[in-house]
């Protein structure tokens, strides 16, 4: 499909018992801040995980979204990717349908070109916006209908140039950029396993068919030029901290946020509360819960164990940590106990 010259860019595990954790990040706006200081925030993560270890850092595309400042996605990719030298840097994920693949494909390989072999891009299907947002974007809500067909189109321009062809990626053609299918229902998993391509499972705020949609990408997955085997990866909503309490009560910015989707009122991250209880109905705690179900919060003896089980349970090869936490530097200690906890 793609030709010669891929690198083994994931990082598999079947040689090494080393556990291979990442980090999403979603730029999170924090009451109180902008989207500079969010940004600034991070790159500066970033840059501390890639001293602690973490294989890849990714960024996602929302719009319309005033707590998160990544709408950008590429913009702020380069960002985090020119301030840091080795971990590697993506989209996790470029929502496909609210672009031309030839128009990611030239961001992508512009990345690559300046960023070689630390570029990762995961693609999604849902439009990450709701309809007026869509129609803002210029884009028509059956786009997604067209998200099979547009993963091809971007596979052929990022691989070799065709004898005739007319279009192409500059830069992009012949670079080979990593794709990943990301998803939170069978149909990326499906799709994902048909092309056989790393799939990655949104289960930090859909969980549902996490354990059917890896059974069906590993049951039809299909050897491709670019993996031999499947890869899998799943989200996880990490809170580290001393203590068990301190990690608890840091969690209830998280808890909010998702309280906040629940009521349709989406908006900047908020400080941790004392009484998580006092701020939600007894609906939107079951609504909001049931979305943080793959979670684990405490210290770092019982976030080791909860992310041991994550995987024993699922099998993952990889496993993407996402933490909303309002205080920064809560935040990068969260993130650095657990390497310290899985090192």
């Amino acid at each position: 499909m793609f030709g010669g010259g891929w690198d083994n860019r994931l990082s598999p595990l079947e040689d090494t018992d080393i556990m291979q954790l990442s980090i999403l990040d979603l730029a999170l706006i924090v009451e109180g801040q902008t989207a500079t200081q969010a940004l600034h925030n991070s790159l500066d993560l970033a840059r501390h995980a890639e001293t602690w270890g973490y294989q890849r850092f990714w960024l996602a595309e929302h719009h319309n979204m005033v707590g998160i400042a990544s709408a950008a996605t590429a913009v702020a990719i380069g960002y985090v990717a020119g301030g840091t030298s080795t971990i590697r840097v993506g989209a996790g994920g470029i929502m496909l349908p609210n672009h031309s693949p030839l128009v990611i494909a030239e961001q992508f390989g512009t990345l690559e070109s300046l960023y070689p072999g630390r570029i990762d891009l995961g693609l999604g299907r849902a439009p990450g916006s709701d309809g007026l947002t869509t129609r803002a974007l210029r884009r028509s809500p059956q786009a997604a209908e067209q998200f099979p067909q547009d993963v091809l189109e971007l596979q052929s321009l990022f691989g070799p140039l065709q004898e005739g062809q007319k279009i192409q990626a500059v830069p992009g053609t012949g670079l080979n950029v990593p794709l990943w299918i990301l998803g939170s229902s069978l149909f990326g998993a499906r799709l994902a396993a048909m092309l056989g391509l790393p799939y990655a499972f949104a289960s930090h705020f859909a969980p549902a068919a996490l354990d059917e949609a890896l059974a069906l990408y590993r049951r039809e997955f299909r050897p491709s030029a670019q993996l031999q085997q499947p890869y899998s990866m799943a989200g996880l909503n990490v809170v580290a901290a001393d203590s068990d309490g301190q990690a608890r009560r840091l969690f209830t910015s998280a808890q909010q946020q998702f309280a906040s989707l629940v009521r349709g009122a989406p908006g900047k991250l908020q400080p941790p509360l004392d009484d998580i209880e006092q701020y939600w109905t007894p609906g939107e705690k079951i609504h909001a819960s049931s979305m943080l179900a793959c979670s684990v919060v405490g210290n770092r003896q019982r976030v080791r164990e909860g992310i041991e089980a994550f995987v024993a349970r699922t099998g993952v090869d990889e496993v993407i940590l996402c933490s909303a936490i309002y205080d920064h530097s809560a935040r990068l200690h969260s993130f650095e106990l657990v390497a310290e906890a899985m090192s």
